[in-house]
């Protein structure tokens, strides 16, 4: 899938892309109780961007640069823009794109 393909709230997203911004970590309080890291990364492929949001283990797993592919994500609405998720289900890898 192309990142301009990805429009409003999907699921079982296939991406690959750049990572070209990475912002700072903060902790955020949990739903279901506790806290957590998370940090906004934005990737890009020959067709547009989207921002990441990496959670916990998965921000140190990337940097500036990488190429990385997402397998089975999801989309979601977040403050007025579409976010890309890598959730429970899915998988963040590098990539030779």
């Amino acid at each position: 899938m192309k990142i301009s393909d990805i429009k409003g709230e999907i699921s079982r997203v296939d991406v690959e892309g750049e990572v070209i911004e990475k912002g700072d970590v903060r902790t955020v309080n949990l739903r279901a109780g506790g806290t957590s890291t998370v940090a906004d990364a934005t990737i890009r492929d020959d067709t547009g961007s989207i921002k990441l949001s990496l959670w916990g283990e998965q921000i140190n797993s990337v940097d500036v640069g990488d190429k990385i592919k997402v397998e089975n994500g999801y989309t979601k609405a977040f403050r007025g823009e579409v976010q890309l998720n890598i959730g429970r289900y899915g998988k963040l890898t590098k990539s030779e794109m």
